[in-house]
């Protein structure tokens, strides 16, 4: 079930809102104030956020900057229809933009067409602790920070991420590094990459080395 943030004041527009969210399967969470959105937010993981601009204590692009820090999509609903605060929006990363008064149903489309991108676009995000790695584009992130590794390095972390809270020992993790990269590893060099990864990744991934056996990463 897909988790929705409505951040709107208004209660009339909040309630019909939710209710059609909920008559369509989705859990929608409501937060009449900026304050209440970014509470909700730092403990809650949405799927997508539907945003007023204008709210008694700020505007909603504060939350909704939070939300696509997350890689969480943002639509926009608002009576605001300035065409240069619409063309911003979007370039601070909004996903859609819906001008108040609004059809309900055509509203829904949009909802639905923006969490089926989501669903595309998540099958090339793999996620290990606070790490993400972009498979579609060969990158990988700690904490919003693009990390540079080398070819042997990333394929080291997939087959981490692959093997998420197992035991792997010294000799699994040279099969598949050799297997994969078609490269000879030796197991002195597997301590230097392990070390790397964990220069380069920080405190984004907890890779724990089980003495005399291998190494394991949590979730």
């Amino acid at each position: 079930m897909n988790r929705i943030l409505v951040l709107e004041d208004d209660v009339m527009i909040a309630s019909g809102l939710t209710y059609a969210l909920e008559s369509e399967g989705y859990e929608a969470v409501h937060a009449k104030t900026v304050k209440e959105a970014v509470s909700l937010i730092k403990g809650t993981d949405f799927d997508l956020g539907i945003l007023d601009m204008q709210l008694p204590d700020g505007r909603g692009t504060e939350a909704g900057a939070m939300l696509k820090k997350n890689g969480t999509s943002v639509i926009y609903l608002t009576v605001e229809d300035d065409e240069s605060g619409i063309v911003r929006a979007f370039e601070e990363g909004a996903d859609d933009y819906v001008v108040k008064p609004f059809k309900i149903r055509e509203l829904l489309a949009r909802i639905k067409r923006t969490l089926g991108r989501n669903r595309d676009s998540r099958e090339d995000i793999v996620k290990l602790g606070s790490a993400r790695i972009d498979t579609a584009a060969g990158k990988v992130y700690a904490d919003d920070r693009l990390v540079e590794l080398t070819a042997l390095e990333y394929r080291l972390l997939l087959i981490f991420a692959a093997n998420r809270g197992r035991l792997l020992t010294r000799n699994q993790i040279l099969e598949k590094i050799w297997d994969s990269a078609g490269t000879f590893v030796e197991d002195n060099t597997l301590t230097v990459y392990v070390k790397r990864l964990r220069e380069k990744l920080g405190d984004s991934i907890n890779i724990e080395t089980v003495r005399g056996i291998g190494y394991r990463v949590g979730q």
